[in-house]
């Protein structure tokens, strides 16, 4: 079984494909510092927060600005995106995610993401490389993509009935109630501990091998089908903020090939503060 899209390429080939036309290298880390500590000759730098996010508003920058982002990082309409970051590629799945989302096309992970690389002692430099900024094309969105508070409390009776599931990728703690974040992470704000109701609880890095490639397809599909996510329901992912639902939603829909996937992205410290919003817990004090 193979995946059902074409979405991502291997350290051998990042490493034959460094001075390859057309090919763009994007690397998008949890910790923005690392990229200054040595990244992949080439690359050029995302910061999830100050590149995508609005400066005020919670909410992403708009398409134009998306627009603006990319010819800055003198990427072409026609160019191949490669996107690649820490933490097995939770950030480079929330950009994937994003700039999907923004109608942003050719865009692949590099398996493993810069875990790997880095174990595999490939070459790195320290030196950001000198772009020519380009005129990127207007963008339009693909709603089909992103869920909101609203529409998942909507989703809940789909869920109830068999038609939807809605998939927490978050520890079992945090799922559980026992946590409102993980560990060595700081608090977020989130006043309650649970998941949404009638959530699965399936842990974002149960789809990881140990070096941060993806499972074969044979095994994701188990894990997810296991647990009654299937591809004909229409499937909402969620964790704290979107990072590690983007990484599960980016194994559904474009490993997987699930037709109907989104991503709620104010995930649970949306949900877990907004007042009228149910919440279920699995975990006791006493």
């Amino acid at each position: 079984m193979e995946y059902a899209k074409d979405v991502l390429v291997s350290t051998d080939w990042v490493a034959q494909n460094l001075n390859t036309p057309g090919i763009r290298l994007i690397e998008v880390d949890e910790d923005i510092l690392l990229y200054d500590t040595g990244h992949i000759p080439g690359a050029v730098k995302l910061d999830w927060q100050t590149d995508l996010w609005h400066p005020v508003e919670r909410d992403f920058i708009t398409p134009d600005k998306v627009s603006d982002l990319l010819g800055r990082l003198g990427i072409g309409a026609d160019d191949q995106i490669i996107l690649y970051g820490d933490k097995s590629n939770w950030w480079a799945s929330y950009a994937y995610w994003f700039l999907s989302y923004s109608g942003v096309k050719n865009l692949k992970l590099m398996n493993g993401g810069r875990q790997k690389w880095m174990a595999e002692g490939r070459e790195t430099t320290t030196d950001a490389p000198t772009v020519q900024a380009t005129e990127y094309p207007a963008l339009t969105r693909d709603d089909s993509l992103r869920a909101y508070r609203d529409e998942v409390k909507a989703h809940l009776s789909a869920v109830q009935e068999g038609k939807g599931a809605l998939v927490d990728v978050r520890s079992p703690d945090e799922f559980s109630g026992k946590v409102t974040h993980m560990a060595n992470y700081p608090q977020e704000g989130v006043l309650r501990g649970g998941h949404i109701p009638g959530a699965r609880s399936i842990p974002w890095a149960k789809a990881t091998n140990e070096d941060g490639t993806f499972k074969s397809a044979e095994e994701l599909k188990a894990l997810y089908e296991g647990e009654g996510v299937t591809a004909d329901k229409d499937v909402i992912a969620y964790c704290r903020i979107a990072e590690r639902s983007s990484h599960s939603w980016f194994v559904l829909r474009e490993l997987l090939g699930y037709p109907n996937v989104r991503n709620y992205d104010g995930s649970w410290t949306e949900w877990g503060n907004a007042v009228g919003m149910p919440i279920e817990k699995s975990y006791s004090e006493s």
